[in-house]
């Protein structure tokens, strides 16, 4: 009988020991359209963007509207100096050639970064190039396919609708990686645009989010236009997700907590 005890007393010391292992750490992702540094208040204030990104303990930030030796910046190199200010790692792309510089979309990130690259997306009249930056991470020591992109903001939705095909098509490239979108997609929730996207994404707002999401207040009525989504099935459980009230940019930054199920 003490025989029995003791072994019933060492398997349940061994399952509770166990139980931590394979559970991972809660895990953050911003999305932040940061107007090249610029603020609601007209200030070019770079280092109040990394404050922010700092006090909401961001792991991994889509960035877009990112200037590199751009005029209107002074030529600074936003996303070194970024990188330098936050202490990670980050990644740009140029979508498009603009008072002599690069401008376009940047990831920071405290995860080791796999695999990057970036894909030029299709327009449909002269405009703006748009691109979508995918950045593969490790994020305990599992593979995340982080997609980040700023799409057409004409009141004609062809452009964005095509896009959206594009991202779904561009998913072939990565069979069976679970997905995080973030970006600023110039459309609300009532659009077109959003309803193709949540064919293939979750909307982490409507799972976690508190309040109206409000991401531009710059306009009038203020829009929701800037979102993180999750492909459908993915392995990932959405724990929380708010808006920072913050005058750093014209956009105010979404960040989702995240963690593997």
């Amino acid at each position: 009988m003490a025989g029995s005890v003791l072994m019933w007393l060492w398997l349940g010391l061994a399952v509770t020991a166990a139980a931590p292992v394979g559970r991972s750490e809660p895990f953050r992702v911003m999305t932040y359209n940061i107007h090249h540094g610029e603020g609601a208040d007209g200030q070019l204030d770079l280092a109040r963007i990394a404050a922010v990104i700092r006090q909401e303990e961001a792991d991994v930030v889509a960035l877009q509207e990112v200037d590199k030796g751009v005029a209107r910046t002074q030529r600074r190199d936003l996303p070194a100096e970024l990188a330098a200010l936050t202490g990670m790692t980050c990644l740009f792309t140029n979508n498009f050639a603009y008072q002599g510089g690069e401008y376009g979309n940047a990831v920071l990130a405290r995860f080791p970064v796999v695999r990057w690259t970036n894909t030029h997306l299709r327009m449909l009249r002269p405009n703006e190039q748009r691109g979508v930056l995918q950045a593969v991470l490790r994020v305990a020591d599992r593979p995340l396919l982080l997609l980040n992109t700023h799409i057409d903001y004409h009141r004609d939705d062809a452009e964005r609708l095509q896009n959206v095909a594009e991202f779904k098509e561009l998913l072939g490239r990565y069979p069976d990686l679970p997905v995080v979108f973030c970006g600023d997609f110039n459309d609300g929730p009532e659009s077109r645009t959003y309803a193709a996207m949540a064919e293939r994404f979750e909307d982490v707002w409507l799972t976690a989010g508190r309040g109206s999401g409000l991401t531009i207040t710059s306009t009038r009525p203020a829009k929701r236009i800037d979102y993180v989504w999750i492909s459908k099935g993915a392995p990932l459980r959405v724990r929380r997700a708010w808006v920072t009230q913050t005058l750093a940019s014209d956009h105010l930054p979404l960040t989702v907590e995240l963690e593997w199920r």
